[in-house]
């Protein structure tokens, strides 16, 4: 047997699930296969962040805004949509769907294409 005949041993097998460079995972847009869409509603919403907490892609980011009155929020959810993969945990966890007014709406994607 030649060297290029010798079977690989289990020290030659190179090590899989490797992460080369860290933070690459935001090149990746893997919203694109998503089958339910969150739609939010603002009137809900008590700006909480669990949503944000809760979300496993950090599809979702806290924003400023304008309160338009005092009963409105100073920071509201924000959906990127190229990240979100519609598994609807922040329509679930969502701390007013507690009192039945959750700020998200799960939607079916084939309504938005």
């Amino acid at each position: 047997m030649t060297d290029k005949e010798k079977p690989m041993g289990w020290k030659d097998v190179p090590a899989g699930a490797v992460v080369g460079t860290p933070g690459n995972a935001a090149r990746y847009l893997t919203g694109g296969w998503r089958s339910q869409r969150p739609v939010f509603n603002m009137d809900h919403c008590i700006g909480c962040g669990v949503c944000y907490l809760y979300c496993p892609d950090a599809a979702i980011v806290m924003v400023k805004v304008e309160p338009r009155t005092k009963e409105l929020p100073e920071y509201v959810p924000e959906i990127l949509l190229d990240y979100c993969k519609g598994c609807g945990i922040c329509a679930k966890e969502c701390y007013m769907a507690t009192f039945g007014r959750s700020c998200f709406e799960m939607m079916d994607e084939e309504e938005f294409r």
